[in-house]
């Protein structure tokens, strides 16, 4: 009978463990760059144009 061979066996685990966590980081990264566009057409609050509209120049 053939002895198992088990580094192979290993070695076939991690590389799909590898290749899942690539794919994850793959989507999640993905759907951040997706999420972030709309936050960065936002101003900080600090940098908003100054208007005379509500400071009553009467």
């Amino acid at each position: 009978m053939a002895k198992t061979n088990y580094a192979f066996e290993k070695r076939q685990r991690d590389l799909q463990k590898k290749k899942k966590k690539e794919e994850k980081q793959k989507r999640k990264a993905e759907n951040s760059s997706t999420q972030s566009e709309p936050t960065d057409v936002e101003q900080p609050e600090g940098d908003l144009p100054e208007t005379d509209a509500g400071q009553g120049s009467s």
